[in-house]
């Protein structure tokens, strides 16, 4: 049993633990940043599956739909049956489902081993963000999150570097195949380090909330990819997405009258706890859909390679890498309000110059922009998850870290749904006379996206450079209209926590509700063995 005085210090082991959850956290976030760069070779026939685009977006988009419809459910099940093993069964699912990944012969098998993998995520997600909640002080907190969220920035962007290298020297299930290994370790790492734990009182199962949620969340990922893919006036995601709302309605009418909730609904009276979970959606919406056009605009419009346009994603995670670990010091001394607001408009500043971004501008602005994009995040998300966590009692940690999960997931997708959907009418609306002389079904193609443009100008001889300087002209139009829709959401999260996040004062987090809570209070016991 820990003394008082590790209660005041936290677990005595835990900064090995962070490092531990860093491992695990990186090896998901790696894995879909990897798989960006991957996508051409998987559609090549020769030298990969053969995928149709639209195989390609459900090998992206199976795993998203999984990941956020369960991610609220498994951070019900850490706090209930135990952080640590939730953690080791997602990290053994995620492992597994990669070496089936690596080895699938079908674009059918590698979306089921996707959605997997999916499976897997949703439960190593939240049960990290709970286990430092759990292991370190409340002093400590704020660093060890900051730590947390420079770890996602780095996922996002050393991806791409490793998906170029594996793929100039080893087969294209290479980039899934790598995961095994740090999967492996960190299996063990977290079995010989981190403490079990979790709610000691949790009540009794709301099954028919947790039924609602998975629902609901499901049908409201689903009708965002759709969205992305077909339009939002297409009938099936409009649909969908009305139907989301029904179900998650009455998840939450359900919530507010049974006695043992899920999610305790009127947290989100709480102006902290609301605000926060809108900062991290709004800025994941901004900055992943500019990761998603930004992609595109360095392979194509500016040729780069794999690796050569993985590269140019470092500065992003040179930021978080310098900036996250001290965001928990700038909050201790300006408070959520300052830093987040300042973070928040460092993101917009950095989406805003792709507004001045051309073919021929120099590559090093946009390195530079990525720089104050990364930044800016560092400075956003350690200080509203920190928000969040602390609007809760500490037994209740898994839920917060899957709500904050859950909202970041959505954020991002229906960044790159909506933003996606932008570029593509913009694309499409701004091509002209381009495709002119083309067969009719070659000029579909090439209309339908600037990836498809490329794969008609290798066969389209003649016509070819008219073809890629009307898909480029077209292109660079629409991303800097997709561009304004990301400003606008960035500065919508600014002027969020401009208002509603706390000031200087640091923000008291509610009376413990169990033993636990009521436990660490007194300086009993701060984490179980």
């Amino acid at each position: 049993m820990d003394t008082p005085a590790a209660t005041q210090t936290g677990h005595p082991r835990r900064w090995a633990i962070l490092g531990v959850l860093v491992i695990s956290l990186l090896v998901v976030v790696l894995d879909n940043t990897v798989l960006n760069v991957a996508l051409r070779t998987i559609a090549d026939p020769e030298h990969g599956l053969g995928a149709t685009q639209s195989e390609l977006e459900w090998a992206i988009n199976s795993y998203t739909l999984v990941f956020a419809g369960l991610l609220f459910t498994a951070g019900i099940l850490a706090d209930r049956l135990g952080r640590r093993i939730t953690l080791v069964t997602g990290l053994v699912l995620f492992g597994i489902a990669s070496l089936i990944s690596a080895y699938a012969s079908s674009p059918g098998q590698l979306i089921g081993a996707r959605a997997l993998m999916g499976l897997g995520a949703a439960a190593v997600m939240p049960a990290t963000l709970s286990i430092i909640a759990n292991v370190f002080s409340p002093q400590e907190r704020g660093r060890a999150i900051g730590v947390w969220a420079g770890a996602v920035g780095l996922g996002v962007a050393i991806g791409p570097i490793v998906g170029g290298l594996l793929l100039e020297h080893f087969w294209w299930g290479s980039v899934f195949l790598i995961n095994v290994p740090i999967v492996v370790a960190g299996v063990v790492l977290v079995a010989v380090l981190v403490p079990e734990s979790r709610d000691p009182k949790p009540g009794r199962i709301d099954f028919v909330g947790v039924i609602l949620s998975i629902i609901g969340l499901s049908l409201l990922t689903y009708g965002v990819i759709k969205g992305g893919e077909d339009g939002f006036g297409d009938t099936l995601a409009w649909g969908t997405l009305v139907g989301s709302v029904l179900v998650l309605t009455g998840f939450i009418l359900w919530e507010r009258r049974v006695a043992m909730p899920s999610l305790d609904v009127k947290l989100f009276a709480n102006k902290q706890f609301s605000a926060s979970t809108g900062v991290i959606g709004l800025v994941f919406f901004g900055a992943m859909g500019a990761m998603f056009f930004g992609a595109f605009y360095l392979q194509l419009v500016r040729g780069y390679g794999p690796l050569a346009s993985g590269a140019l994603f470092v500065p992003f995670a040179v930021a978080q890498m310098i900036f996250a670990p001290r965001s928990a010091a700038m909050v201790k001394r300006f408070g959520p309000k300052a830093v987040s607001t300042v973070g928040l408009l460092l993101v917009a500043l950095g989406l805003a110059a792709w507004l001045f971004i051309g073919a021929d501008t120099p590559i090093w602005i946009v390195g530079a922009a990525f720089f104050v994009m990364g930044v800016g995040m560092a400075n956003v998300m350690p200080s509203a998850t920190e928000s969040i966590m602390a609007a809760l009692p500490r037994e209740k940690a898994g839920v917060g870290s899957a709500v904050s999960n859950t909202i970041r997931q959505l954020g991002g997708a229906l960044g790159v749904a909506v933003l996606g959907a932008i570029l593509s009418s913009a694309y499409r609306s701004h091509l002209g006379s381009a495709t002119d002389g083309l067969p009719a079904a070659a000029a579909d193609v090439a209309k339908e996206s600037i990836s498809g443009a490329y794969g008609v100008a290798e066969q389209a001889g003649s016509a070819a450079p008219a073809l890629l300087s009307g898909a480029n002209d077209a292109f660079l139009t629409a991303m800097h209209y997709a561009a304004i829709g990301s400003v606008v959401f960035a500065l919508l999260g600014a002027v969020v926590a401009l208002v509603w996040l706390p000031g200087k004062r640091p923000a008291t987090a509610p009376a413990p509700t169990s033993a636990e809570g009521l436990a660490e209070e007194q300086g009993v016991e701060l984490v179980e063995a």
